[in-house]
C-alpha cells in the first residue's frame, strides 16, 4: 500500500477542513464579526423600513437577504488572516504540510457556513412576516453561491500584508458600502438612471437579490439564467484571484 502524500488532494481537503473548524471557534463570536456581519445589515434595514412604508415586504425582504449574505461573508473572511498574523499562528500553520490554496479554502468554508447560516434565518423571518417562498431550491442555490462568492472577495481585501484586522475592515467597508447603494436594494433597477444600472452591472450583490426577489416573487429585473452565469463567473474569479493573490503575498507577509 503506497503511502498517502501529504501534499495529496484528500490530505489538502482534511486540512482545509481542519482550518473551518478552527475558524469557526475562534472567529464567529469576534466583535468585528458580529458588528459588521450582523448588526449593521439590521440596521440598515430597519432604517430603511421605517422609512418606506408603502414598499412591498417581499422587496424589502430580498433586500435584507442579500445584505445579510453580504456583510457576513465578508465579515469573517477579511479578518482571518490579520488576526491569524497579529497572533503569530500564521508562521506556524504556514510551516505544516499544507498549501496556501488549502488555508484560503478552509477561511473561505468557514466564512460561507457562517453567512449561510445567519442568512437562512433572514429568510424565516420573511416567511413568519407572511412571504411564501415559490422558488425554495433557486433561493437555496442563490444563498450557497452568493455565500461563496462574498467570501472569496472578502479574502481579496485580506490579501493587502497587514497584521492590523482595522486596516482591513476599513478597506472592506470603503468598497461594501458602495456596492450596497447601486444593487439595487433599496432603489429597484427599473427605476435607477441608466448610469446606475451601468455600475448595478459590475456588482455581484445585483444579481443575488435579484434571484432572491424571484424566488419570493416569481419577477425579476434580468433572466434568471444570465443572474445564475454572471454571479458563478464572478465566484470563480473571485476564488482564483484571491488564491493568487495570497500565494504571492504570503511570503511579506510572515
Amino acid at each position: 500500500m503506497s503511502p498517502i502524500h501529504p501534499f495529496g488532494i484528500a490530505s489538502q481537503i482534511r486540512r482545509a477542513w481542519a482550518i473551518t473548524k478552527k475558524d469557526i471557534r475562534v472567529y464567529y463570536l469576534k466583535g468585528p464579526v458580529l458588528i459588521f456581519g450582523i448588526i449593521m445589515p439590521l440596521f440598515l434595514f430597519f432604517a430603511f423600513f421605517m422609512g418606506s412604508r408603502q414598499i412591498p415586504l417581499s422587496f424589502l425582504i430580498a433586500g435584507l437577504v442579500g445584505m445579510t449574505l453580504f456583510f457576513t461573508a465578508t465579515a469573517v473572511s477579511p479578518a482571518i488572516f490579520p488576526w491569524e498574523g497579529s497572533a503569530k499562528t500564521l508562521e506556524r500553520l504556514a510551516s505544516t504540510p499544507i498549501t496556501v490554496e488549502a488555508m484560503i479554502f478552509g477561511d473561505m468554508m468557514a466564512s460561507a457556513l457562517f453567512s449561510i447560516g445567519i442568512t437562512f434565518i433572514t429568510v424565516i423571518i420573511g416567511i413568519v412576516l407572511g412571504l411564501s417562498l415559490l422558488q425554495g431550491f433557486i433561493l437555496l442555490s442563490v444563498i450557497i453561491i452568493g455565500a461563496w462568492c462574498f467570501a472569496a472577495i472578502g479574502m481579496l481585501f485580506a490579501a493587502m500584508p497587514t497584521n492590523t484586522p482595522s486596516n482591513i475592515m476599513m478597506i472592506s467597508n470603503l468598497v461594501k458600502f458602495p456596492l450596497v447603494f447601486i444593487s439595487g436594494i433599496f432603489i429597484p433597477l427599473e427605476q435607477m438612471p441608466p448610469w446606475g444600472q451601468m455600475l448595478a452591472w459590475f456588482s455581484p450583490l445585483t444579481y443575488i437579490v435579484d434571484i432572491v426577489r424571484y424566488s419570493f416573487t416569481n419577477s425579476n429585473f434580468l433572466p434568471i439564467i444570465i443572474d445564475f452565469v454572471v454571479l458563478i463567473l464572478f465566484t470563480i474569479a473571485g476564488t482564483g484571484l484571491s488564491m493568487y493573490l495570497h500565494k504571492r503575498l504570503m511570503p511579506s507577509r510572515l
